[in-house]
């Protein structure tokens, strides 16, 4: 058994990257802390036990960009193109491809704004998907969508026709499992860093505030890279 864990990210390029964070913070920035995100949700994933056997990847945009994604990621990651331009379809298609052609048991889709997941969510997303039965696992977020999604089967009706990047984003996935009757786990809720109102939630995590949402037993990563590039930002 081997679990792919898979960051769904882009290459953190200035005006491209992070747009509604780069309104307040200046395209560089947004880019520069971008690129921190993913190295501490990277680093979430390589902090799940090696006894549940995972292999991280980079499910990356746009293609040429795998020599950069490959300073930030961890050497041990593994990098695959996203393909497609609807997100729902690349999200399908990534579970199709590292179910099949890679051959992992089950996949756990994550996204690159979370830089303090906490590893218990990766960890347990990866036992459900292997206890017997079939099922999908979700995060939410508290935007209304989730921070990921764990599949051991490949059901691309999860990901038709939703209105990504809107707070529906959870509800029509529910709807969707319960279309054709596949059982549904859901892990404790955590957030993505998106706009100004969530960064201030991540500035107060990190100066030691806990979100108010976390369930109890629930704490978050040390994001180690993002707590070094805020600290250069005082005045944000």
């Amino acid at each position: 058994m081997n679990a792919a864990l898979g960051i769904m990210c882009k290459a953190p390029h200035p005006g491209r990257t992070k747009t509604r964070l780069a309104a307040f913070l200046g395209p560089e920035r947004a880019a520069h802390l971008s690129a921190c995100f993913l190295q501490d949700v990277a680093n979430a994933v390589l902090a799940v036990p090696d006894a549940l056997e995972r292999q991280g990847y980079g499910v990356y945009a746009p293609a040429g960009t795998d020599v950069e994604l490959a300073k930030i990621l961890p050497a041990t990651f593994r990098l695959l193109l996203q393909e497609g331009a609807e997100f729902g379809l690349v999200l399908g298609t990534a579970v199709q491809r590292l179910l099949g052609e890679a051959g992992h048991d089950c996949v756990v889709l994550i996204n690159s704004d979370s830089p303090t997941l906490p590893v218990a969510l990766l960890t347990t997303a990866i036992t459900a998907l292997r206890r017997p039965g079939d099922r999908v696992v979700l995060g939410p977020a508290i935007d209304g969508g989730y921070t990921l999604i764990g599949l051991k089967r490949d059901h691309p009706e999860l990901f038709a026709d939703i209105p990504w990047s809107t707070g529906d984003v959870l509800r029509l996935t529910l709807e969707r499992a319960a279309g054709i009757a596949l059982p549904v786990e859901m892990l404790p809720v955590w957030y993505d860093i998106d706009d100004v109102e969530a960064l201030r939630i991540l500035q107060a995590e990190i100066a030691g505030t806990p979100p108010a949402f976390a369930s109890p037993g629930i704490s978050g990563g040390p994001a180690p890279a993002t707590r070094a590039m805020l600290a250069l930002w005082p005045e944000v």
